[in-house]
């Protein structure tokens, strides 16, 4: 039961966590708030063309709301529920490659 309860317990914080981040308020993801560095931006030329047009539609409306100094109507935020990650998997693939390049390169 303490098991159940604590998994509860971890699960509300996060929520609570991601809710109190801000990104979602303005229609964000957590792949969308990613630096972008050379392993992001190989990332990226990954992705299909329309998922990239979406962060790119995401990105540029909460510039357009930061500037406005205003936020989505609560209806539109991000819910944790369906915030996927799109991005990390082939972030961390790509790394995983990179690091294996140096590794090779260092060795041979």
């Amino acid at each position: 039961m303490a098991f159940r309860t604590t998994a509860v317990a971890r699960s509300a914080l996060k929520k609570w966590a991601y809710n109190l981040s801000g990104f979602n308020k303005y229609g964000l993801l957590r792949d969308d708030c990613l630096y972008e560095n050379d392993d992001v931006q190989e990332a990226l030329r990954r992705l299909p063309e329309h998922v990239v047009d979406e962060r790119n539609f995401r990105i540029v409306r909460a510039v357009q709301l930061s500037i406005q100094k205003t936020i989505l109507p609560k209806e539109e935020w991000t819910k944790y529920e369906e915030d996927k990650l799109y991005l990390t998997p082939i972030v961390e693939q790509v790394i995983k490659e990179r690091q294996e390049r140096e590794q090779w390169e260092k060795n041979y």
